[in-house]
C-alpha cells in the first residue's frame, strides 16, 4: 500500500490518483472484446455444438456428462455437507429472504375526482443467475442472486456456474433450484442471453464474474437485460477513530478477491494512517492474491480535513464503505453498501447480513444500489378516468398536445369528451 497526502508537495499527485480512481471504469474488458465477441457469436449461431465445446475446453467438462444438474446430484450435495455448513447456509438464506421481502414494492391505487392511478407490481418471468466458480467456490452468491429472484415471484429461475464445488451444489438444493447448468464464463452468458437447444434464454441476466464474464454481459445488454457489470472488488474505509487491526483486517480481506482489487483507507489521523499501513502489510504476507491487490491499488489518503475525507470518499463511490458511526450516514452520498463501527467487518455483509453482496463498482455507486428484489420487478403503472375526471382534465392535455403539434393526440382525447 502507499500513503498519499492531500497537502503538500505530494499534493499534485495524490489529485492525479484521485481524478483516476474516480473516473476507473470498465476500459479493460476492452482487452478480451475480440475472445468474447468470437464466443459470443458462435454459441448464437451453433448452439449446444459451440456450448459444448467451449464447456469442455473451458469449465473442464468431462466427455458425456450433461450440463444439466440433477436434483438427486445437488440433493447428494447437501445430505453429505457439514451440519454446521449447513446451518450457516440456513441462516445466511433467512436473512437474505427477510431483507428481501422488505425491499419489495407493493402495488397500489389511490382516487382522486374520479382519475384512478396506481401501480402493478409483476415478476420478470425469467432470469439466468450466474455465480462464479473459478478462484473460490461461491455459494454465497447463489444465495444472493436466487434469493432475492424467488422473493420477486420470478417463475423461471436458471443458474450457471463453472465446474460447481460441493457447497455450491448443496446450496442449489437448499433452494430448491431445479435448472442448474455446469457451465461458466462467455459461453454461459450466451446461452443465457440468446437460448441453445438445452437452455432457453432468459429475460435477465444476473450475478458477477470475471473479465470475460463482465465483457460478455456488456455485449449483450441490448440484447438480454443484465442487472450491471461488476468489477473487481472495493473497499474503501473512511475513519478516524478506528481500530488499525479491525481496518487492515478489512483492506485484506476485500483484497484477497482479486489481484485487481481495490482497497483504500482514508483518514485525518497520521497516527493511524501509520498503523493501518504497518498492519496490512503485514496480514497480506501470508495471502498471495491480497499482498498483489495490495501492491497494485492499495492507498492510505492522508486528508487534512474531516470534510476533505467525506469528498474523497463520495467521489470514490466505493462498493463497499465503513464509516465510524451513524452519524456519518448524513455525508455519505455514493456507496453499494454501508457498515458502521469497529464491530461491522465487512465479510459480514458478503455473507449473512442480508442486505445483497453483488454491488456497483468502478463508480456505479453514484447512480445505483446493489442488487436487490427490484431487480427482478416491474411496475406497471395503470390509469383509470370516470367521464367527469376526463371532462375536467382532457381540455388540459389537449392544450398540451397542440402545443406539441400533436394534434392525432388531441383528436383522440376531444372523441371521448364528445361521446359523453
Amino acid at each position: 500500500m502507499r500513503l498519499l497526502r492531500t497537502q503538500g508537495r505530494a499534493s499534485k499527485q495524490t489529485a492525479t490518483l484521485l481524478a483516476q480512481l474516480e473516473n476507473r471504469s470498465g476500459a479493460s474488458l476492452d482487452s478480451v472484446l475480440p475472445t468474447v465477441r468470437n464466443i459470443l457469436a458462435k454459441v448464437r449461431k451453433e448452439g449446444d455444438n459451440a456450448l459444448l465445446t467451449y464447456a469442455k475446453k473451458f469449465d473442464r467438462l468431462a466427455p458425456n456428462t450433461p450440463i444439466l444438474i440433477s436434483e438427486e446430484e445437488t440433493k447428494t450435495a447437501w445430505q453429505q455437507l457439514d451440519p454446521t455448513l449447513q446451518q450457516a447456509l440456513e441462516t445466511a438464506a433467512k436473512n437474505i429472504r427477510n431483507f428481501a421481502q422488505r425491499q419489495l414494492p407493493k402495488s397500489w391505487q389511490s382516487t382522486s375526482a374520479g382519475l384512478t392511478t396506481g401501480q402493478q407490481v409483476r415478476a420478470i418471468e425469467s432470469v439466468g443467475c450466474y455465480v462464479p466458480g473459478g478462484r473460490h467456490p461461491l455459494p454465497s452468491t447463489m444465495l444472493m442472486t436466487v434469493i432475492p429472484a424467488q422473493v420477486a415471484g420470478v417463475q423461471r429461475i436458471a443458474v450457471t456456474t463453472p465446474n460447481p464445488a460441493p457447497e455450491t451444489l448443496a446450496t442449489a438444493h437448499l433452494l430448491g433450484i431445479r435448472e442448474f447448468y455446469r457451465i461458466g464464463g462467455a459461453h454461459a452468458i450466451a446461452a443465457l442471453a440468446y437460448g441453445t437447444e438445452s437452455i432457453p434464454k432468459a429475460a435477465k441476466i444476473v450475478g458477477p464474474g470475471n473479465l470475460y464474464v463482465t465483457a460478455a454481459k456488456r455485449e449483450i445488454a441490448f440484447d438480454c437485460a443484465i442487472d450491471m457489470l461488476a468489477g473487481p472488488t472495493e473497499i474503501v474505509v473512511t475513519s478516524d477513530q478506528g481500530n488499525a487491526a479491525g481496518i487492515a483486517s478489512d483492506l485484506v480481506a476485500q483484497a484477497e478477491h482479486d489481484p485487481e482489487a481495490l482497497a483504500i483507507f482514508i483518514t485525518t489521523s497520521e497516527p493511524l494512517a501509520s498503523a493501518v499501513l504497518k498492519e496490512a502489510t503485514q496480514r497480506a504476507k501470508q495471502n498471495p492474491v491480497a499482498k498483489q491487490a495490495l501492491k497494485n491499488n492499495g492507498y492510505i489518503f492522508l486528508a487534512s480535513t474531516k470534510e476533505e475525507a467525506q469528498q474523497i470518499t463520495n467521489r470514490l463511490a466505493p462498493e463497499h464503505l465503513t464509516i465510524d458511526s451513524e452519524s456519518d450516514l448524513k455525508w455519505v452520498k455514493n456507496a453499494g453498501s454501508i457498515f458502521i463501527g469497529q464491530h461491522s467487518p465487512q465479510p459480514m455483509g458478503d455473507y449473512i447480513s442480508g442486505p445483497n453482496h453483488t454491488l456497483p463498482t468502478g463508480g456505479m455507486a453514484k447512480v445505483r444500489g446493489g442488487l436487490s428484489v427490484n431487480d427482478f420487478i416491474k411496475l406497471i403503472t395503470i390509469q383509470h378516468y370516470t367521464p367527469a375526471a376526463l371532462a375536467h382534465l382532457g381540455p388540459k392535455a389537449i392544450c398540451l398536445a397542440e402545443a406539441e403539434g400533436l394534434t392525432a393526440h388531441a383528436e383522440a382525447i376531444r372523441t371521448r369528451i364528445l361521446k359523453q
